[in-house]
């Protein structure tokens, strides 16, 4: 009976070693994520980067790495994030995670992951019909246009009739969403926007997109709203409104935010900031996909929206706290 034990003893040892070699196995394995971003001194994309640094804590616990590609500027955006996607692909991933800014420059990329039997998500640009188009699991952000409309609706209720849109990325996808929103937000209320589009290497140009903005605030005094596509863009707008001597007269909008933009609409000095919440779009498009990879799960929810929310006097002070955590 004693040898008998001993016998069933060693098995179960046995089983359970195998097993959990198995286990261990399988884990250091891991997931290898590639995630196409912007620039990474860009203050909204490393808003969005460290999203994936802190998701890719448990990625790299698990045996599988997170790798960041970004352009090094805004100039060539389509030819150049697509060559980020080939970039990807030639590593051999696990999965890729990429924004569909210019869809006539990256969907062929694109296509060539999904081919591959690459799981892909699609986050920031593009919405769900980028990401049904191209067969990606899902998209994770905001939808760009709801967001405009949601901002050309508030600049409304704050009696705002003439807002200009300054794009410094034009023909860019979701940039171009987002003034087309603004406008069918503001003639719901009676109102008109105009797109200002500037040349994307004025992107990142503080200098050039003040002056630019405080010229077109001189040649049409009628305007009574500015909304600028980054908060980098809303710290120029405010430049430029106050050399323009218009404070009085032009509120200020802005998509996304920065520490800067918030302590402005606390002063009262700005209307208010549309978030995206870009900290989720990186962390969820990340824990997403590892989990896909390693465990092959999926969520029902599709599209995955983070946004948008109005950022204004009410809330602006819970707000500042995520700021300062590097997540806002």
């Amino acid at each position: 009976m004693n040898k008998l034990k001993r016998l069933l003893t060693v098995a179960v040892t046995a089983t359970l070693m195998a097993t959990s070699a198995t286990v261990v196995l399988a884990e250091t394995k891991g997931a290898k994520i590639f995630v196409i971003g912007g620039k990474a001194d860009d203050p909204f994309w490393s808003k969005v980067k460290k999203g994936p640094d802190d998701a890719g804590k448990l990625v790299a616990a698990q045996g599988g790495s997170v790798t960041w590609l970004g352009p090094q500027n805004y100039d060539n955006l389509g030819p150049d994030a697509a060559d980020l996607i080939r970039t990807a692909l030639s590593q051999h991933p696990s999965a890729v995670v990429g924004p569909d800014w210019v869809p006539e420059a990256m969907d062929e990329a694109f296509k060539a992951v999904v081919d591959a039997k690459v799981p892909l998500i699609i986050y920031n640009a593009g919405g769900m019909d980028a990401a049904k188009k191209l067969g990606a699991m899902n998209y994770i952000g905001s939808d760009e246009y709801i967001a405009g409309v949601a901002g050309g609706e508030y600049f409304g209720k704050s009696s705002s009739k003439n807002v200009l849109c300054v794009n410094t990325l034009p023909g860019a996808a979701n940039t171009e969403a987002r003034c087309k929103g603004v406008a069918d937000g503001l003639t719901k209320g009676g109102g008109k926007s105009t797109e200002l589009p500037l040349p994307s290497t004025s992107f990142g140009n503080p200098t050039a997109v003040a002056q630019a903005i405080k010229a077109a605030l001189l040649k049409d005094t009628t305007v009574d709203g500015l909304i600028t596509i980054s908060a980098g863009d809303a710290n120029s707008a405010a430049n430029a409104i106050t050399q323009a001597g218009v404070v009085d007269k032009v509120r200020l909008g802005t998509f996304d935010m920065d520490e800067s933009t918030l302590q402005r609409i606390k002063d009262g000095t700005q209307l208010f900031a549309i978030d995206q919440q870009p900290y989720l779009q990186g962390y969820l498009a990340v824990s997403l996909l590892n989990t896909s990879v390693n465990f092959g799960l999926d969520l029902p929810t599709k599209p995955v929206l983070t946004g948008p929310g109005i950022v204004n006097a009410s809330n602006v002070e819970a707000t500042l706290n995520g700021v300062a955590a590097g997540a806002r």
